[in-house]
């Protein structure tokens, strides 16, 4: 077998992943102990809710040589989707207009990153499979158990911050990751990113509906993306009113972060808004058809929530929203679709009457 330079091929993987529209690369080994135990205490609290899968698996999400047997190292990437127009704080301060978490809007991301993952990894084969070296690869993006943040970090992509998501002093937050388990021994990134939090406490103070419990704790049954889009059932009754127009996920905890100051801007046209969600208006999404909506979110995130959940979470935003002429019989119209779309239109009709 040739001498393979690791080192310059891992040079080489950072120039092929900025090629592809990454926007940073870092390279990691296999050790997260901490996180396993962050992640355990997490689950053994109840704070995942539904998300029953998350219990599931084991240690398997802090032991990536189990998700992929052979595995020496993580190759950790990141994408960038916020765009710059519409202003997120533009759609929540119009409580008619529907608020979608900024990154559904376009392609599932899902799709997008895979592809580019394996057009990655098809460059690393490209180049050790002559030299007489046999790459194994997984490639993963918010798509198996792994604990893709604790990765990040200790890739030197940015720190687990107080709202548990990764932040970057020099990117902010709004970015998709991703991640190669492979079995190259390169050479690991040396250049963490020390957590700057330090005192702030925006992003806990601007929780709607309170759901974190201390900072870098989330309790995930409280959280308006949990209960949008994981969440199957009838949303609590104390937590609607707090919910205002936000019908799949919530951005609040990113938008005040003092380091989104600093966050690219999406340069993907898959990520770019479809249909109009940017700023739709919550009385024409809640007259789709299921027909409608299964074509409008062809290739979308927002198709996790199936189309029972959309309603239920429209009717929500209705309640929360300004009465206007016709909204007593666009929600009267809604209904029959089944008795948790139903139960959930009754509340915002009770609302709506009460003001």
């Amino acid at each position: 077998m040739t001498t393979i330079d690791w080192p310059g091929l891992s040079g080489n993987i950072h120039a092929w992943a900025k090629e592809l529209g990454f926007s940073a690369v870092g390279i990691t080994g296999l050790n997260l102990p901490e996180h396993q135990q962050r992640l355990e205490n997490w689950l053994a609290k109840g704070y995942h809710g539904e998300m029953a899968y998350m219990a599931n698996h084991g240690d398997m999400r802090s032991r990536p040589e189990k998700l992929h047997p052979g595995t020496l190292t993580l190759i950790s990437l990141r994408l960038n989707y916020l765009e710059p127009e519409p202003n997120p704080e533009q759609i929540l301060a119009s409580d008619t207009h529907a608020y979608i978490s900024r990154y559904a809007m376009g392609r599932d991301y899902h799709k997008v990153i895979r592809a580019r993952l394996k057009k990655l990894v098809a460059r690393m084969e490209e180049t050790v499979t002559p030299m007489g070296f046999d790459l194994s690869a997984r490639v993963v993006t918010d798509s198996a158990p792994l604990l893709e943040k604790a990765v990040a970090e200790q890739a030197g992509l940015g720190w687990i911050g107080k709202n548990t998501l990764l932040l970057n002093e020099k990117a902010g937050s709004w970015f998709f990751l991703a991640e190669v388990l492979t079995n190259l021994p390169l050479p690991e990134t040396h250049d963490p990113q020390v957590n700057r939090c330090g005192s702030c406490s925006a992003c806990l103070d601007i929780c709607p509906t309170d759901a974190f419990v201390a900072p870098y704790e989330l309790d995930a049954r409280r959280c308006i993306s949990y209960l949008t889009i994981e969440h199957r059932g009838s949303i609590p009754v104390e937590l609607r009113a707090s919910m205002g127009n936000r019908v799949f996920g919530c951005d609040d905890c990113q938008m005040v972060c003092p380091w989104n100051r600093y966050a690219e801007h999406n340069q993907e046209d898959d990520f770019k808004p479809r249909n109009g969600l940017a700023s739709a208006e919550l009385m024409e999404l809640l007259q789709w058809t299921e027909e409608e909506f299964l074509q409008r979110t062809e290739g979308s995130a927002i198709r996790r929530t199936g189309y029972t959940g959309w309603l239920r979470n429209l009717a929500v935003g209705i309640g929360n929203s300004t009465v206007q002429e016709n909204t007593h019989q666009v929600l009267m119209s809604a209904k029959g679709q089944s008795d948790l779309v139903d139960e959930h239109i009754d509340w915002a009709l009770r609302q709506l009457e009460s003001r």
